[in-house]
């Protein structure tokens, strides 16, 4: 233990950390050197040391590539945390030595980036358009341990109670109801009453079967006497979504204000279909005890004016 904690506090350098973090995306000494720009042995080498100083494999080497050790994923986790850090306390820095006003990272779900997303950021740009905000799409699972690591700021979207921990702050903004789309060009588009039968007699898009949101969506079949589609394609993404709602003539289910955003485009259509499914409230999440950056708290209070806006 001492010598692990000697290592960490004196040893191991930002390089070591870089190294780690880009052998677990790569899972592979080549690619690593060539992300690196250094050389294979050179790559070798350096793991070697950190093992070494640490008396521990992090990584197992096999003909296929590299796999994190139980003790490497534990290291790995402290090395994303650390740069992430170092990365924010340089853009900080670099801010104010050039007059410009910092950077910011967003992870948002597709419910609030049309809409919430996109007019915070330009009430932000308003105050200043040199402001950088770095905005990374995702779900739940993904985002929130990037928000916990400190490689993103804030999270916009629901706030599924079932993520609930007393590390993270949140605050509800409003409540975002789902409807069913289709193409904009589909048949149904054109039909002023289609019903839940209708929609299951064609090819549907779903959330995976993981998320509370699938489970919901069938449930509104059962209550119509209705068995779910049984043409089903799985996605958490919107982009998947679109293509499958137009290449198949499929229906789909998404956040009301996004598919009004959308049909105001010609992309979608809404589907006057009432769908009665309870979802959590859209809002912020941010991690209880860290510091927030100026800019991190003025997009705060942006999104806090584009909610009472919209």
């Amino acid at each position: 233990m001492a010598q692990i904690d000697r290592v960490l506090r004196s040893n191991i350098k930002l390089r070591h950390l870089q190294l780690l973090v880009a052998l677990d995306q790569f899972r592979h000494l080549g690619r690593t050197a060539e992300f690196m720009s250094v050389s294979q042995p050179a790559v070798s080498k350096m793991l070697s040391e950190v093992e070494s100083m640490l008396a521990l494999t992090l990584f197992d080497r096999s003909a296929r590539g590299t796999e994190p050790t139980d003790s490497g994923v534990s290291l790995i986790r402290f090395a994303r945390s650390v740069l992430a850090e170092y990365e924010r306390t340089r853009d900080e820095i670099s801010a104010v030595a050039s007059g410009t006003a910092g950077r910011t990272r967003v992870g948002s779900m597709v419910v609030a980036m049309p809409v919430l997303l996109a007019r915070a950021v330009a009430l932000l740009k308003q105050r200043s358009t040199q402001v950088t905000v770095l905005v990374e799409e995702g779900d739940l699972t993904h985002l929130l341990p990037k928000l916990r690591l400190g490689e993103l700021d804030v999270f916009v979207g629901r706030l599924e109670p079932g993520y609930a921990s007393p590390d993270l702050l949140t605050e509800p903004l409003y409540e975002e109801p789902m409807v069913a789309v289709v193409a904009a060009d589909h048949a149904l588009a054109r039909k002023a009453k289609p019903t839940w039968a209708d929609l299951a007699a064609i090819p549907c898009v779903l959330p995976p079967p993981w998320a509370s949101l699938r489970v919901k969506i069938e449930q509104q079949f059962f209550k119509h006497g209705l068995a779910p589609p049984q043409d089903v394609v799985e996605t958490s993404s919107f982009l998947g979504l679109t293509i499958f709602l137009q290449q198949r003539a499929a229906a789909g289910f998404v956040a009301q204000s996004v598919a009004r955003h959308f049909e105001r485009q010609g992309v979608l259509k809404v589907l006057p279909l009432k769908v009665t499914i309870e979802l959590p409230p859209v809002g912020l999440i941010t991690l209880r005890g860290r510091q927030l950056t100026a800019t991190t708290q003025q997009l705060i209070a942006c999104f806090r004016q584009a909610n009472s806006e919209l």
